[in-house]
């Protein structure tokens, strides 16, 4: 995907943004998404759990101790902003490069009192390999991240370190000396290297805290989840030239490489 972002105003130092996402892996942004369309994004992904029911985040992974939502770009123009958000793009970019593409996005929300921490994972199971980085991923909060509901939690600068925590740490779920918590009010927005080794905590509080994750993946990588094949025909009509070039869903490179052969999360098998 060519570049068109450079001269995207972000809400951080250009400068900054790149050193954080270097020399830590990823980069906080409070306030990224305004009041209003902080709201339609929880009425929305309240509305789509409520509508799934039993069935949600079944068309990639269900996950003991949470309630997911997959393939969101199919489930409303709300959503789909998200993923062509400018802001986000540039710096996605700063990450892997101008060529980039979506693999998925999907909600997560942490149920109360669940008992249960993610392991330590780099997604997709991923190592940089000779062309460099090639898995990005954002969280976008859509309730507050604190210390008690489930925060994000990271160890800054793995993203360097070519090992995946599975094959090296004697157990990926539990505290990591050098790791942090991500935490935030709402309308927050994190941008990760996602090689860097990284998990949702456990809810110990009485409500779900929930967060949008927007997935990128370097263009000659697999999706995570096949936009062309997951989308309705009516969605995909109804795309715009920027959500076309997004999700990919011209591109033969990606057909060649995604076709059968969708990735899974770092954890969920």
């Amino acid at each position: 995907m060519q570049s068109v972002l450079m001269n995207t105003q972000l809400p951080i130092d250009r400068k900054q943004a790149q050193s954080e996402l270097d020399e830590l892996g990823f980069v906080v942004l409070p306030g990224f998404v305004d009041a209003a369309w902080l709201d339609a994004l929880q009425a929305a992904t309240d509305a789509q759990f409520e509508l799934e029911g039993d069935a949600a985040g079944s068309e990639f992974r269900q996950e003991a101790g949470s309630r997911r939502l997959a393939n969101l770009c199919n489930k409303g123009k709300v959503f789909r902003r998200v993923v062509v958000e400018p802001r986000l793009l540039a710096l996605v970019e700063m990450v892997l490069g101008a060529e980039f593409k979506l693999s998925s996005l999907n909600a997560r929300s942490a149920n109360p009192q669940n008992g249960i921490s993610q392991p330590l994972h780099a997604d997709m199971g991923a190592i940089a390999d000779d062309h460099g980085y090639w898995v990005c991923n954002s969280v976008w909060m859509l309730d507050d991240f604190t210390a008690e509901n489930g925060a994000l939690r990271v160890v800054p600068g793995s993203h360097r370190w070519n090992q995946l925590p599975q094959d090296v740490v004697d157990d990926p779920a539990a505290s990591h000396p050098d790791e942090i918590l991500v935490t935030g009010k709402a309308g927050t927005l994190v941008v990760m290297n996602a090689h860097c080794w990284h998990g949702g905590t456990a809810n110990r509080t009485d409500r779900p805290r929930t967060a949008l994750h927007a997935f990128y993946s370097r263009r000659d990588k697999p999706q995570q989840q096949y936009q062309q094949k997951l989308l309705s025909a009516d969605v995909l009509a109804a795309l715009s030239t920027i959500e076309r070039r997004v999700l990919a869903i011209d591109d033969p490179l990606n057909d060649a490489v995604t076709a059968g052969n969708e990735l899974l999360s770092g954890f969920l098998k």
